[in-house]
C-alpha cells in the first residue's frame, strides 16, 4: 500500500512543484511563443532541447526513484525512509532542483526568450537559498555523520565526472536509513 500512496504522491508533487514552476510560469511568461527565427538562433534551439529534454529525464528518474525504490515522494509531507544517495545522487546532492532549471533555461533557449532566462536564474538563486536555509540543516539533523560524509564526496551543484562510492569505495545509498526528501 506504500508503494501506490508513494507513486501517486510523487506524479501528483511532479505536476505540482516542477510542472508549475518549469511548465506553467515558463509558458506564462512566454506564451511558449519563439521571439526570433533568426540563424543564429538554431545553435541555441539544439543546446536548449537537449537541456531540456535531459532536465526532464532527470526528473523523471529521480521522481521514479523515490516512489519505487525508496517508498516515498520528494515532498517533505511524505518522505522516503532513506535518505537518497544512489542514482544520480551519487554525482550531484541536487539533481532534480538542477533538472528543473535545465528544463527553464532549455525553454528560454529554445524560445530565444530573456525572460525566460531571467526566471530561471531566480529559480536557481530560491532553490540555492532554499537548500543552504533549510534543507541542508534539515538533513544534518536527521542524518549526522551519513549526510556530512555523502556532503564532502558530493557537490552541491557541479556533477561528479565519477559516481560517489561513499568512504570505503562501497556504494552506502542502501545502508543509510532516516526520513527526507530531496
Amino acid at each position: 500500500m506504500r508503494r501506490v500512496f508513494a507513486v501517486a504522491g510523487s506524479a501528483l508533487f511532479l505536476v505540482l512543484a516542477p510542472g508549475t514552476v518549469a511548465g506553467l510560469v515558463p509558458w506564462c511568461i512566454s506564451g511558449w511563443r519563439f521571439e526570433t527565427f533568426s540563424v543564429w538562433w538554431l545553435p541555441l534551439l539544439v543546446v536548449g532541447g537537449a537541456l531540456g529534454a535531459a532536465g526532464a529525464a532527470v526528473l523523471l528518474d529521480s521522481f521514479a526513484r523515490f516512489a519505487i525504490k525508496w517508498l516515498g515522494t520528494p515532498a517533505p509531507v511524505f518522505p522516503t525512509r532513506y535518505l537518497v544517495i544512489t542514482g544520480l545522487y551519487r554525482y550531484v546532492r541536487n539533481p532534480m532542483y538542477i533538472a528543473v532549471v535545465a528544463v527553464i533555461v532549455g525553454q528560454g533557449l529554445i524560445l530565444a526568450n530573456t525572460r525566460v532566462l531571467e526566471y530561471g536564474a531566480l529559480v536557481w538563486l530560491g532553490f540555492h537559498l532554499f537548500v543552504i536555509g533549510y534543507e541542508e540543516p534539515t538533513l544534518r539533523a536527521a542524518f549526522g555523520p551519513e549526510y556530512e560524509r555523502f556532503c564532502k564526496g558530493v557537490s552541491r551543484w557541479i556533477p561528479r565526472l565519477s559516481p560517489w562510492s561513499g568512504d570505503q569505495g562501497e556504494d552506502t545509498g542502501d545502508k543509510i536509513a532516516g526520513a527526507t526528501g530531496e
